[in-house]
């Protein structure tokens, strides 16, 4: 297949593009590059360094499907900007979807977020409860679900709503729960947890690659919207998950976060996909990248820090 990724140099686009292109896939990359580009040369591989809002510009044409991925990622980065996160997370996807439409590319995949939810108390979140989104970031993805989904009649639509993802890339980020709280404790022998009791759901990003792979192939067979998280855990839970690999000392302050909420990805495995990884796995991950010298701490492993430094 012929493969338009947005956002390929990011940090699950990163593992994705290596994905497809072991698969056997051409794949083009769309991606500002705010972040770097850590990908290898590929004979099968197009780099273009561009801006999703320029969707008329992009080569949609003969494209088999649209991965898109690019976006101002969590609430922190949306805060810094709100207008480029609307600009950006919302407008460009409907300049997207429109491009493709337009082009006849028959499948557009699309990942939102399962932070859509916002807080609930429900002990199941599925797809068919009400969204409750609390900030700008929230809102851009449920905006930009609902933009999609006024276009399913014109183009298989599969709208992916991961859990926080955790696990090594080339392009690493260590301002998710997982990698945050295991680089604390490698660096400082010391955890700071905000609150603590608050539930999120999380995915390795070995198993979200697999699961934008598994819509690939599903094409028009399995159209919607989807959740995909699969351990639901506390903050201090995760913390403590970590501490008994690496050693460390948690502390636990007042948090004025209260997102809280239990995925439920029932739907996501009722069309064969199976997880094959676990947040334990990605501790593991985390810490023998760090001690074997291949994971670099640096402020490019922070979003709102290389934000601030571009004065996006």
């Amino acid at each position: 297949m012929k493969i338009l990724l947005t956002g390929g140099c990011g940090y699950i686009g990163s593992r994705l593009t290596e994905a497809l292109l072991a698969d056997g896939h051409r794949v083009t990359v769309v991606d500002a590059q705010w972040f770097g580009n850590h990908l290898q040369p590929h004979p099968a591989l197009t780099v273009i360094q561009a801006d999703v809002r320029d969707a008329g510009s992009l080569p949609f044409a003969s494209q088999d499907a649209v991965l898109h991925l690019a976006n101002v990622a969590n609430d922190p980065c949306s805060d810094l900007n709100p207008k480029l996160s609307w600009e950006v997370n919302a407008l460009a996807t409907m300049g997207l979807v429109e491009a493709a439409i337009a082009a006849r590319v028959p499948q557009f995949i699309y990942a939102s977020s399962g932070s859509v939810y916002g807080v609930s108390e429900e002990p199941q979140v599925t797809e068919e409860l009400p969204l409750l989104p609390i900030s700008d970031y929230n809102k851009t993805k449920m905006v930009s679900e609902r933009i999609l989904l006024s276009y399913r009649d014109r183009i298989t639509l599969q709208c992916i709503r991961p859990a926080t993802v955790c696990g090594v890339s080339p392009r690493m980020r260590l301002d998710l729960s997982v990698n945050m709280l295991t680089i604390q404790a490698l660096t400082k022998g010391h955890i700071t947890v905000l609150g603590g009791a608050q539930v999120r759901p999380n995915i390795t990003l070995k198993d979200m690659v697999r699961v934008y792979q598994h819509f690939l192939a599903l094409g028009d067979r399995a159209p919607g919207i989807f959740n995909a998280g699969f351990e639901n855990l506390s903050i201090l839970a995760i913390a403590r998950m970590v501490t008994a690999v690496v050693p460390a000392e948690i502390e636990v302050q007042p948090s004025n976060d209260p997102r809280s909420y239990r995925l439920n990805s029932d739907k996501l495995l009722a069309t064969g996909f199976a997880p094959r990884f676990r947040v334990a796995d990605a501790i593991e991950e985390v810490v023998a990248a760090y001690r074997a010298g291949s994971l670099q701490v640096s402020d490019q492993c922070y979003n709102v820090a290389t934000m601030k430094q571009l004065a996006l």
